[in-house]
């Protein structure tokens, strides 16, 4: 089953995704908040024949067909999200709405498999074809339920698997549709263990106990093991550096691949795939993520791409055939096919628009307190002359452990074209430098991450092309990094926009979602009372007192992984010491936005704020 020639003569007399002649789109906050269209999922069918891709696309958004081989364009099949083929790769299941629907290969009309209240998300057909495993949250958790392949009453087959805020992973069917692999929490609230469930008699058993799973499971080609990314439990609660394990099916005997690499998840959006007995995962090096394979029993792991940026999704054929979504600095996601011989990948849609004024990032790298030097991406605005000047700005990324991408960023390619150089770091604790880099912020969260930030913006400052003023921002992880900079380094930056962060951990750990308190107490090593000391570094709340720097402080009302809390502990502490501070928050919002509205005036916002504070006369700074 490679990726052989197809003819495409199915009955699709819709947009096609090719031509992409189409005048580039004016890179503004609107335009990028609702016109950044682009690949989201891919899915290889069976017989390898075709590709089903979840997009934005010139049609709409939906599912869209290609055939593999990229003889014909990409084509709108349905309306709907999250694809999965039956094994005849002849239809696929889809999710719209809180329902399941079926379509026909080249066949816009969808048949629906449920009708009811409750919701059903990451539809899974088993390998027989009978039966279609899914998720839902009617039970009051994240359970599994399964439906006949026609369609009628679902049935549920566990019970509590996992937080009802928790939809990170999909169900996995065992390659005789007799057991289903899941992630679950039941034997304990602070882990996410492997279990399967016997389909016939609904009894669940945990498999794994000495790691938290990091992805979704998926079973070998003779049902004997299941593959996966996780990190110890006797560690620390890694992001985007794991190590791949294998399990055995039927014993739950865990074993981590030896290879030289790790594996990333991608917060946990990402899996492994299996290629007769090798295994197929994504792994993030310097901002860059690329498709590696090692074989089952561990060795020497090699690279498969080298396409530079990053890979959102993948999917790979029983004999090695791959297709992914890929992004690079200065192009959207795009569906891409590579033969399991090798050679160069085919481009097989053209979905993403095309922005003007958009350049790649200078890579650089600058030295920071200790002496270790931070990466960094320079973004400079058109026509950039070092004998001008410019106001710069410190963008500092979100998740912590994770790293910032090699992609189209477009919040930070506007700035640019607005007059600012733009330094985007990778602040020591983040992923793709190793593990040693990694393990710099145990024990010290938002303590020597800040101090890399206080050094990007002396760097910056000390750059001849500067004006003397600078910002900083960031969003989630960074807004923490953004708030914990400026109480640490009140000298430094003479204006920042913290969005959606945490300001005390003690404080979120007890009102945090599931995800949130699980990243806190690992990451802390305890609980507050456990660990106060370790928690007294990452405070920020109690050094608010600090503040110089006039700052606008923004959050969603709705966040409960970053608790909503949060905010106002830290507008009460800014009023209560008389600090310079706007704040705005975003009625219904939750962790990501999903208003665009809301979307474009948060970035406005913290535009006309910097344009306010960074475009005048410099004030000196002693730096940190």
């Amino acid at each position: 089953m490679s990726l052989r020639p197809v003819i495409l003569t199915v009955g699709l007399v819709l947009v096609t995704t090719r031509g992409s002649a189409q005048p580039p789109v004016p890179l503004t906050i609107d335009n990028i908040q609702t016109r950044n269209r682009g690949a989201a999922e891919v899915t290889l069918s069976p017989d390898a024949r075709w590709v089903a891709v979840s997009a934005a696309g010139p049609a709409g958004t939906g599912v869209y067909l290609v055939p593999s081989d990229g003889s014909a364009p990409a084509r709108f099949w349905v309306a709907g999200s999250a694809p999965a083929w039956f094994p005849d790769s002849r239809r696929i299941v889809f999710a719209r709405g809180n329902d399941l629907w079926a379509a026909r290969l080249g066949d816009s009309a969808a048949t629906r498999l449920t009708n009811d209240p409750g919701d059903e998300r990451g539809p899974q057909v088993s390998p027989d074809g009978s039966r279609i495993a899914f998720y839902s949250t009617r039970s009051g958790y994240q359970d599994l339920w399964i439906v006949a392949a026609a369609g009628g009453t679902p049935s549920r087959l566990t019970d509590s698997a996992t937080a009802v805020d928790d939809p990170r992973f999909l169900p996995a069917w065992s390659p005789d549709s007799k057991r289903i692999a899941y992630i679950s929490n039941r034997g304990d609230y602070w882990s996410d263990d492997l279990w399967v469930v016997e389909v016939e008699t609904r009894t669940p058993r945990q498999l794994s106990h000495g790691f938290m799973a990091s992805t979704t499971p998926t079973w070998s080609p003779d049902g004997g093991s299941i593959a996966l990314l996780g990190t110890s439990k006797q560690g620390y609660w890694y992001e985007d550096l794991s190590e791949l394990y294998v399990v055995d099916g039927s014993t739950g005997a865990e074993r981590a691949v030896p290879m030289q690499v790790y594996g990333s998840d991608w917060l946990h959006s990402q899996r492994v795939r299996w290629s007769g007995g090798s295994l197929v995962f994504p792994y993030l090096e310097r901002g860059v993520m690329n498709l590696w394979s090692v074989s089952a029993s561990g060795g020497v792991a090699t690279r498969i791409t080298h396409l530079g940026g990053t890979i959102r999704g993948f999917d790979v054929s029983v004999v090695g055939d791959v297709v992914l979504v890929q992004t690079g600095p200065t192009t959207g996601a795009e569906v891409f096919a590579l033969p399991a011989a090798g050679g160069a990948p085919r481009q097989l849609t053209h979905f993403a628009e095309r922005w003007a004024g958009v350049q790649a990032p200078v890579e650089i790298s600058y030295r920071s307190f200790d002496g270790l030097y931070i990466q960094g991406f320079l973004y400079r605005p058109a026509g950039f002359r070092p004998g001008a000047t410019y106001p710069s700005l410190v963008s500092v990324h979100g998740g912590g452990t994770n790293s910032y991408l090699q992609v189209e960023n477009l919040i930070e390619q506007y700035l640019a074209s607005k007059g600012y150089v733009v330094l985007a770091i990778n602040y020591r604790g983040g992923s793709g430098f190793g593990r040693e880099f990694q393990n710099l912020s145990i024990n010290d969260w938002a303590s020597g991450q800040a101090h890399d930030a206080a050094e990007a913006g002396n760097f910056l400052r000390a750059q001849g092309w500067s004006n003397g003023k600078v910002g900083i921002y960031g969003y989630s992880y960074g807004g923490i990094m953004s708030m914990a900079t400026i109480t640490r380094y009140p000298d430094v930056f003479d204006a920042a926009v913290p969005m959606a962060g945490i300001y005390d951990f003690g404080d979120a750990y007890t009102n945090a979602d599931r995800l949130g308190r699980i990243f806190i107490k690992t990451g802390h090593g305890g609980a507050p009372a456990e660990r106060p000391e370790v928690y007294a570094v990452s405070n920020t709340l109690a050094r608010i007192r600090n503040v110089k720097t006039p700052l606008l402080i923004m959050h969603g009302e709705a966040d409960v992984r970053a608790p909503f809390h949060q905010f106002q502990l830290a507008v009460d502490s800014l009023k209560a010491y008389h600090k310079t501070f706007e704040s705005r928050t975003f009625p219904g919002e939750p962790h990501g936005f999903r208003n665009p509205a809301h979307r474009v005036e948060l970035y406005q916002r913290l535009e006309a704020f910097f344009d306010r504070y960074l475009r005048g006369s410099p004030r000196p700074s002693p730096g940190p």
